[in-house]
């Protein structure tokens, strides 16, 4: 006779949690221009360094970064006690929702924003708030300080906003973060900062808001997605709890390596960039030349608000050999950088519009 058997059971937070999406046709595309990857590879400092350190990786790493840390406190002009690190923002950002929120608290955030942050949020065992962006696909500012009750434990600001790309001023984060009481975190995601035309700096702003915490990463800009490096910058006495829960070795000596020799190397950097600005002007002109408006982005990418049409873009898409992220009823995200692969997006078009006259 088989004996019953009763499996263990996740919270019921987790069986709760939305799924991160996927896009569609990305492993039989051409091209992918669905997860804002870099379409330029790391440089050959990067490669080089890779190389080195990997030939020695039955050692292990600092305990905590040790080397980036240095080089990014030097280049930021803080204490090496305000900058962590971690594999890629996203954990940093698990890290500080864990320490900071939980059970019977809220965070605030706009929505759409980055899928992950609700996923994030309630493994932490918070309640996401989510604010809808206004008519102009940006961050509601007044809405969100409105969203505050005394449960609120964070505000998180994704600035440029995945996946609108449009971008908060350095005006209209001051009104955000006056708004705010003082004990409550105001998160900065600057995934993207290095993108962006506004320019607002996160670290400038925690010199005189003690209570912000920035997130930067190094798999947009620097092109090292795939090894997963971001890092935090905190006022010392919010950071100091963030370090004490830090899980050691958190970086591999691999992608720890990678980032400090992306960090001298600006040329590349700046290569990356200009791709990304050149690609966003081509593919909204064309996207304008068709009839589709677009909001102005900050990121290395441009949302196309398709709405009930968003699905019928993606399939269009993946038929021309190229893979765009789909937030079915809402729009299409497609990452730039790419000439081949933004004429593909535009020739999609092109093809759903004749399908729809016909």
């Amino acid at each position: 006779m088989t004996r019953a058997i009763e499996l263990p059971r996740a919270r019921p937070e987790i069986d709760a949690l939305p799924a991160y999406s996927k896009a569609s046709g990305a492993a039989t595309v051409r091209w992918r221009a669905s997860s804002n990857e870099s379409t330029i590879a790391p440089s050959p400092a990067v490669v080089d360094a890779i190389a080195r350190v990997g030939a020695h990786g039955h050692l292990y790493p600092t305990l905590f970064a040790d080397d980036l840390v240095a080089a990014l406190a030097e280049r930021l002009s803080v204490s090496a006690d305000s900058v962590l690190t971690g594999a890629g923002s996203l954990a940093l950002l698990q890290q500080v929702l864990t320490a900071y929120t939980g059970p019977d608290t809220e965070v605030v955030h706009a929505w759409r924003s980055y899928e992950a942050y609700p996923i994030l949020i309630g493994i932490a065992g918070a309640t996401a708030v989510p604010v809808p962006l206004d008519a102009k696909h940006r961050h509601d500012v007044d809405a969100m300080i409105a969203a505050v009750t005394p449960r609120t434990r964070a505000v998180l600001v994704c600035n440029p906003n995945n996946p609108t790309g449009t971008e908060l001023t350095e005006s209209e984060l001051r009104r955000l973060l006056d708004g705010v009481p003082s004990h409550i975190l105001v998160i900065l995601d600057e995934a993207y900062r290095e993108f962006a035309e506004e320019q607002v700096d996160g670290v400038a702003l925690l010199r005189e808001y003690p209570n912000v915490v920035v997130l930067r990463t190094f798999s947009k800009a620097y092109g090292l997605a795939g090894l997963r490096v971001g890092y935090a910058i905190a006022n010392s006495a919010v950071a100091a709890p963030l370090h004490a829960a830090a899980p050691p070795f958190g970086l591999s000596s691999v992608a720890e390596a990678a980032a400090c020799a992306a960090l001298t190397d600006s040329g590349h950097t700046d290569r990356i960039v200009e791709s990304v600005r050149s690609g966003r002007d081509h593919l909204r002109s064309g996207l304008a030349d068709r009839g589709i408006e677009t909001p102005a982005s900050g990121g290395n990418f441009v949302w196309i608000p398709m709405v009930d049409r968003s699905t019928a873009l993606d399939a269009a898409c993946v038929a021309h050999s190229v893979s765009v992220r789909t937030f079915a009823g809402e729009g299409v995200r497609v990452t730039v950088g790419d000439r081949d692969a933004e004429d593909a997006v535009l020739a999609a078009v092109d093809a759903f519009t004749a399908d729809r006259q016909n």
